[in-house]
């Protein structure tokens, strides 16, 4: 398959909603900025009591996101915290009618779309059904999500500080009541609420910027708070940086407390602490460069949406949504490793004298896929179609040869663009399902390399792209793999064993 950013075919349009409060509309930009617009939508919808065409339905949720087997469903509330001299008492209204409320919302937005997952609509008239398809109810993974708005100005004049809400995971049910400006389980029976003030709901979502940075933070943190240890935290923030600061086995980010202890406190300063270290500035900057991946997913998801893609399958948009989420599952750090890559290509290919040229990126972790990137330069004396034509085939070409070089990919994407930095810029993308890979296409593969001499001596693109590129110290983390640790072309040989041979074996000896 292969999708442009440029404009020809036409197809359906998916017609979306901003929400109705500013309020909802700063959320869902939020929302579409960090999961990206196939998979964010406001506003959300149910034919629940609909009778008629003129009817409305009703609404489901302020925001729902899928991607994949998650499900956020969020609800957001913006009402006024009173001032009446009882403290308690103005929290504890506040409290039933903005978190309550919300996380009733909530519960019921998870039961209809168990029950009903076909039924959600984009449009109070019902007539725009919700366009990528829902995982099946049983492995589906639900995060709900309240977004609090005026507690932490409240909490501000009253407690200083960054006026985001405490955590405290002994706090349940109608205990929160005579508990200001804390938030515990709210109904832990009914499935674990996330709740985010103004304060937390911006440094949560500018920080885990990705549908797999932030779904791993929401899952991680539920599972740390429905254990039997008491957990307390000044706030989400500070949470957030325990989080961040350490990896489990998996190298995955986690709340790894050394120690047996009963009860856990987490003071202010921690976040602080993390904000002002050499690790997340450094990681910040070196972070820009990965924003080109999200616009590039954009570009394709966008003409997918509105029915302009230049080349199409013909497939419904729930079909390619599968193709476009390998782009966006890939977390902050290895976007930026993708993004790198794609830039040194354009950045040498103004230079070159090649037609064209290729670069293979393995998988980072099992079930990820393959990429191959493209770059081939345009002739002044063939037609934008002829170009454009020959480019995806050429693409399809290097996407079965890479199959047939690594063996063990089952998934591969290929994108393709112009060289250099032309006026007008369209990129192609492709995948290749190679699961059911077999002695036929295997083949055809190797006679395609042998005609086009294509991938036999471009090696794998090797850089390590740390998180964080310096130490606590400052000091700059090496970007190549260690010697001794698994070559990352999957081969099952040490680096030093396979692609490490070489340069860097005369380089560690001096």
């Amino acid at each position: 398959m292969s999708e442009s950013l440029q404009e020809g075919q036409g197809g359906s349009e998916v017609v979306r909603s901003e929400g109705i409060t500013v309020a909802e509309r700063y959320l869902g930009k939020l929302c579409e900025r960090s999961f990206l617009s196939l998979w964010s939508y406001p506003g959300v919808y149910r034919d629940q009591g609909k009778d008629s065409d003129k009817g409305d339905g009703k609404e489901v949720c302020d925001l729902l996101v899928i991607f994949e087997n998650h499900i956020l469903i969020f609800s957001d509330k913006d009402c006024h915290f009173a001032d009446s001299g009882n403290l308690e008492q103005d929290w504890g209204r506040w409290y039933k009618k903005t978190i309550r409320k919300s996380a009733e919302q909530l519960w019921g937005a998870e039961r209809w779309i168990k029950q009903f997952p076909n039924r959600l609509f984009l449009d109070r008239q019902c007539k725009n059904p919700f366009p990528i398809a829902l995982p099946v109810a049983q492995h589906a993974i639900f995060h709900r999500i309240v977004v609090a708005h005026d507690a932490a100005r409240r909490c501000h004049e009253v407690l200083g500080g960054s006026g985001s809400l405490m955590l405290n995971n002994r706090v349940i049910g109608n205990a929160h009541l005579s508990r200001p400006f804390t938030i515990g389980q709210i109904d832990p029976a009914r499935g674990f609420v996330h709740v985010f003030d103004d304060t937390t709901l911006d440094i949560v979502m500018n920080t885990l910027d990705t549908i797999s940075d932030f779904t791993q933070y929401l899952t991680k943190k539920e599972q740390f708070l429905s254990t039997d240890k008491v957990v307390q935290a000044a706030g989400e923030e500070e949470l957030l940086a325990v989080y961040l600061h350490d990896l489990n086995r998996e190298g995955e980010h986690d709340f790894i407390i050394d120690g047996n202890y009963d009860v856990l406190s987490f003071a202010e300063g921690f976040w602080d602490s993390f904000v002002r270290s050499p690790e997340r500035q450094a990681q910040n900057k070196s972070n820009r460069v990965s924003y080109a991946w999200d616009t590039l997913i954009e570009r394709f998801v966008s003409h997918a949406m509105t029915g302009t893609q230049y080349f199409t399958s013909g497939r419904p948009l729930s079909e390619q949504e599968k193709m476009f989420r390998f782009l966006a599952r890939e977390p902050r750090t290895r976007r930026r490793a993708l993004a790198i890559s794609l830039r040194e290509m354009l950045e040498r290919s103004v230079h070159s004298r090649s037609p064209w040229e290729a670069r293979v990126m393995l998988s980072s972790n099992v079930g990820d896929p393959l990429y191959v990137f493209l770059i081939l330069k345009r002739k002044p004396d063939i037609s934008d179609e002829e170009y454009r034509e020959v480019r995806v085939q050429l693409l399809s070409n290097y996407c079965r040869v890479a199959k047939h070089k690594y063996p063990q990919a089952k998934d591969i994407i290929g994108i393709a663009t112009e060289d250099g930095s032309p006026q007008r810029r369209s990129e192609d993308l492709f995948y290749l399902d190679a699961s059911d890979w077999n002695a036929d296409r295997e083949q055809r593969a190797r006679e395609i390399q042998q005609r086009l001499g294509i991938l036999k001596e471009v090696k794998p693109t090797m850089n390590r792209e740390y998180e964080y590129p310096v130490d606590h110290t400052g000091k700059p983390r090496r970007r190549t793999p260690s010697r001794n640790s698994p070559c990352p072309c999957g081969s099952g040989e040490r680096f030093k064993r396979c692609h490490g041979k070489g340069p860097l074996d005369k380089r560690d000896k001096q």
